[in-house]
Parts: structure tokens; C-alpha cells; sequence
């Protein structure tokens, strides 16, 4: 994971060093292969690795707790904002079954 974790309005983000290539990154889930390409495929993961959807009533994100642990996933609502800060966020908590790529595309 290249470049800076900035701090700014009580967020913390990734910003990815424009130095180095800008490909595209993409989520892997490990044990299939397959590219998580939407949401309904993760969640089917997630699921399957223990995961519970949590739903607080925050209509601009998705959540997913572990049962007996203090972990939690949180994910903008639309695919499309879905970024490569999420899916480290996801390979952190899950590290034998989601890996980050280059996108081939």
C-alpha cells in the first residue's frame, strides 16, 4: 500500500502516490479467485466468513459487524465510491481471504 494517510475533518484517508502507476486496484477473493465486482458478491463473502450486515439506520453506508469481536466494515453506499482504502479495510480484517491488485484493465 503506497502513499500518504491524511487527516483532515476527523477522516483519515489514503491518498495514493501519484508517483507510481495509477492502475486501477481491484478486491480479490482468495479462496475463489473471483474479482468482487459488486456488492452483492461481497456480501455473499463476507457472510460466508462469519460476517452480520449491521443496519444502523445510516442510509449513505453499508455494515457489517463481527459477532463477538469490536470489528466493523464500513462502506459507502454506491459501488462506484467504493475505493482501494475500503478494500484494504476489508483485506486487514479478513487476511487469509481478500488480497488487493492491479486491475489488468
Amino acid at each position: 500500500m503506497s502513499g500518504v494517510w491524511v487527516f483532515k475533518n476527523g477522516v483519515t484517508r489514503l491518498v495514493e502516490n501519484p508517483g507510481q502507476s495509477s492502475k486501477k486496484k481491484v478486491l480479490v477473493y482468495l479462496p475463489t479467485g473471483e474479482v468482487v465486482s459488486s456488492y452483492s458478491s461481497l456480501e455473499e463473502n463476507l457472510l460466508s466468513l462469519g460476517w452480520k450486515k449491521y443496519d444502523d439506520g445510516e442510509a449513505d453506508q453499508l455494515k457489517y459487524y463481527k459477532p463477538g469481536s469490536i470489528e466493523l466494515i464500513s462502506l459507502p453506499k454506491e459501488f462506484s465510491k467504493f475505493r482501494s482504502v475500503n478494500m484494504y479495510d476489508i483485506v486487514i480484517k479478513n487476511r487469509d481471504s481478500f488480497s488487493v491488485r492491479d486491475s489488468t484493465e
